[in-house]
């Protein structure tokens, strides 16, 4: 017992998940909570509001039963804190933190508060280091870095989470660097949650994944702690073991529901479509935990999944989220429809550290000039076919017939690439072979020394077989 710990007999009104007391004294925000009623297990929780009048307290456990007057309420003066170490590789814990693989609690390597805090921007390093994850569409035209916030942004029934799994199984450190994954599942449902871990098994990922996994049956306040714990794991793993850390979280729109369920129970002021107003402050608290700390061997890449209700990118959701992190890549329920394989729509996609991540320190060479012609070509087909639907293809210029072919093989032959995972230099020859099929006039995008040492290049390789 801490000389700060204090102990309070009944509580003024619970709802839901929360706690209320009155007139509680030397209340710390954040402060780890312990709620007893006779005949009843303990439950955990935490601080959330400390005033001189109220204090209200978040309940981790199920509330189911709790009589408010009847309760003991113990402050304990401590934060509420996880273990972490690497010996969590290869386990899989609840969204509050308790093992769910059948063996022991971890003993770890030292007790970190879940809080956390965004890092320092002045403490930052710029990424700079480009991160193959073996998808053609996001290599080549939205790359990753190491270090950056990264999220996708799905829809009802795309496939979002599956791309997440890819990503995990054909990421690569930059330079061969211990390599960790770390995946935070937050309200999605238990068939999800399982192909998820069989594919992580499958790949053999399994040994450096950490799992938090809260379901859609379990309680709604985990979706809150699930991804503050995985990050505090994560932040160990790079910033004090120096390992290079994947963190993906599925799915955010869950814990946005849940920070709007809470702020009703509080009966605050809604914000934009019944969110509460602080929305943006606490996802920030949580995408700006990843980077990259000068002086520090590791990091942290961050992947959220946002399914974006009706598929509307101007959610307050996938919104927020754009603001505070460095691009998105969006997934398309048209391409999906047509069977293409990741359905990643490039043209609203974006990565901001993409200048940074093949820069000086670029992977191939010219990789900015191809991909802005796939780009640009790619957007000018897309037009041509809302022209061809008006107009009919007979009806177009032989240019815009040309970018109408080019977007359709560009869909089906690059974006389309199925299971199949790429390394970058098969990306970049499958983007060649697709600006090979265009005369130089449609090239305005590259210099004619690259589309001279291009065909040098062509000139030189050997005749291919013809299919049998």
């Amino acid at each position: 017992m801490t000389t700060f710990q204090r102990t309070y007999r009944g509580a003024h009104a619970a709802a839901g998940p929360l706690l209320f007391l009155q007139h509680a004294r030397r209340v710390a925000l954040g402060e780890r909570v312990v709620v007893r009623q006779e005949g009843q297990p303990d439950r955990r929780g935490q601080v959330i509001d400390a005033g001189e009048e109220r204090t209200v307290i978040q309940l981790l456990d199920d509330p189911v039963g709790l009589a408010p007057h009847r309760v003991e309420v113990i402050l304990t003066g401590e934060p509420v804190r996880t273990v972490v170490g690497r010996d969590l590789l290869g386990r899989a814990f609840s969204g509050h933190g308790a093992p769910v693989d059948g063996l022991p609690a971890p003993i770890g390597s030292t007790v970190r508060p879940v809080a956390g805090a965004p890092l320092n921007p002045v403490r930052r390093a710029k990424p700079s280091d480009f991160i193959e994850t073996g998808v053609s569409a996001i290599d080549a035209m939205n790359t990753l870095v190491r270090g950056q916030k990264l999220p996708v942004f799905s829809g009802p029934g795309l496939p979002g989470l599956d791309l997440a799994a890819r990503i995990v199984e054909g990421a690569r450190a930059p330079h061969g660097e211990a390599f960790a994954v770390v995946f935070a599942a937050v309200g999605i449902t238990a068939r999800e949650t399982q192909v998820f871990v069989d594919r992580i098994r499958a790949s053999g990922a399994m040994a450096r994944t950490v799992l938090y996994l809260n379901e859609a049956s379990h309680p709604s306040v985990e979706r809150l702690l699930a991804p503050r714990l995985a990050l505090t794991a994560a932040e160990y793993l790079a910033f004090d073991a120096g390992m290079q850390v994947l963190v993906v979280v599925a799915d955010m729109t869950h814990y946005c529901e849940a920070l709007r369920e809470l702020g009703t129970a509080r009966e605050e002021v809604p914000g934009r479509r019944g969110y509460p107003g602080y929305m943006y402050t606490d996802l920030a608290s949580l995408y700006e935990r990843a980077g990259i700390v000068k002086g520090r061997p590791g990091s942290i890449t961050l992947i959220p999944i946002v399914t974006m209700p009706d598929d509307d990118i101007t959610h307050p959701i996938p919104d927020l989220t754009g603001y505070i992190t460095e691009g998105q890549v969006v997934l398309s329920r048209e391409l999906h429809r047509r069977g293409i394989d990741p359905p990643i729509d490039v043209l609203p996609s974006l990565s901001r550290l993409m200048n940074s991540g093949i820069g000086e320190k670029r992977t191939w060479r010219d990789h900015r000039e191809w991909s802005d012609q796939l780009y640009a070509s790619y957007a000018r087909g897309r037009e041509a076919r809302s022209m061809a639907a008006i107009v009919g293809a007979g009806g177009l210029l032989p240019a815009d017939r040309r970018a109408l072919d080019f977007a359709d093989a560009f869909e089906a032959a690059f974006i389309g690439q199925g299971t199949a995972r790429r390394t970058i230099m098969e990306t970049a020859e499958a983007g060649w072979r697709l600006l090979d099929a265009l005369p130089r006039e449609d090239l305005a995008r590259l210099s004619d020394r690259a589309f001279q040492e291009r065909q040098a290049a062509r000139a030189a390789a050997p005749p291919e077989e013809p299919a049998p």
